[in-house]
This record gives C-alpha cells, sequence and structure tokens, in this order.
C-alpha cells in the first residue's frame, strides 16, 4: 500500500521544518508547496486565524490527493488592541520580513513597561483530506514582548516574546525546548495524537 502523503499548505520553511521534524515518526510522506512547485499563493483575507486556516486548508487540497494541512497563527498583543494578529506576517507591509515587522512592534510599544506589554502567540490548524475538514485543533501560550531582541533560534516574532517560567526569549530556547511549550508545539501534539488514531483506522 501507498504510503499518505501530507501536504504542508505554507509557503514559510520556519514552519515547514518545524512541523516536519515534530511529525517525522508517523508513517507519512510529508511534502510542502515548495518541493511540490506550487507556487500559487492564497490570498489571506480572514479576520481570524480560523477562517485564514480553512481557506488555505481547501485552496491547498487541490493539488493533493491524500492530506493537506493548513496553519495560521500569529501575535496577540493586548496594548496594541490584539494587532498584529492575522496580519502577523505583513504587519510592517507585504514585503516585510521578519526584522522589519519586530521593528515595528517595538516602536509602537516604546517606553511601555514590561507588566503592560502582555502578549499571546496563537496557532490553529486545518486538517483537510478530499475536501472535507477531519479535524481542527487550536492552542496559545502567554508572555510578554520584550524591550529588546534576544537570542539566534526561532523566526519571526520569537526574538522579542518573552516567556516568564523560564525568563527568555522563544529564540533563546532551543527548538526541542520551544516545540515542548510554543502555540504551535502544543497544537502539534495534539495534531500527532490525532494522526496516530487516524492512520491506524485506515
Amino acid at each position: 500500500m501507498a504510503q499518505l502523503t501530507l501536504l504542508l499548505a505554507s509557503h514559510n520553511q520556519g514552519k515547514i521544518r518545524e512541523i516536519k521534524k515534530y511529525l517525522a515518526s508517523l508513517p507519512l510522506k510529508i511534502t510542502s508547496l515548495l518541493e511540490e512547485g506550487i507556487k500559487e499563493k492564497f490570498q489571506e483575507v480572514g479576520t481570524s486565524f480560523a477562517a485564514n486556516a480553512r481557506g488555505k486548508a481547501f485552496f491547498y487540497a487541490r493539488f493533493s490527493s491524500g492530506l493537506t494541512l493548513a496553519e495560521d497563527s500569529g501575535l496577540e498583543i493586548e496594548n496594541l488592541g490584539g494587532a498584529p494578529g492575522v496580519h502577523s506576517a505583513r504587519f510592517a507591509g507585504e514585503e516585510a520580513n521578519d526584522e522589519a515587522n519586530i521593528e515595528k512592534v517595538l516602536t509602537l510599544l516604546e517606553g511601555v513597561p514590561l507588566a503592560q506589554r502582555k502578549a499571546r502567540f496563537v496557532c490553529w490548524m486545518v486538517l483537510v483530506k478530499d475536501r472535507q475538514i477531519i479535524t481542527e485543533i487550536s492552542a496559545e501560550v502567554a508572555g510578554y514582548i520584550f524591550e529588546e531582541k534576544r537570542g539566534t533560534h526561532g523566526f519571526g516574532y520569537d526574538p522579542i516574546f518573552f516567556y516568564p517560567p523560564l525568563k527568555k526569549t522563544f529564540a533563546e530556547l532551543t527548538p526541542e525546548e520551544k516545540n515542548s511549550l510554543s502555540h504551535r508545539g502544543k497544537a502539534l501534539f495534539q495534531l500527532k495524537e490525532f494522526l496516530k488514531q487516524y492512520l491506524e483506522k485506515i
């Protein structure tokens, strides 16, 4: 029997690496849009992480006969009214990179004490097969926005997301540490448990 394929519906190579590493032990052929030569881009116009993840899942499921996993995640900062939220990846503009996004956040929070810089990372995952949603998963992790960048690991807003229990930013954690407590790590744990049972049934 041919191995079931799981298409990761993301162009973010940082996310791809994290997800592939976490699910590596499962009997799945895990592939990505880049590996499959899929260049089409889904326009994220949803007002919630859930809406964007669902839209992305159905859009890219057209290119796969197996499973398609879409994920939308981002940073919500209490002092900024929940921004950047669904605009996390392009907070400083459509072509913005991580550095520009981080700089915009730090500028907007300049002079605000750490206690008033509450934030949370949110992750929403949608798994689709045969144009049907077979599971949806959400997870989050709370912290604060640090006043400056610290650490060299991770990607996105990791260098300024301070996690109080460890007194470190996400970028100061090893990939293993981050995966054990991050929003995506928590969601991936749930996803892996679901996939184990799903694969046993089929």
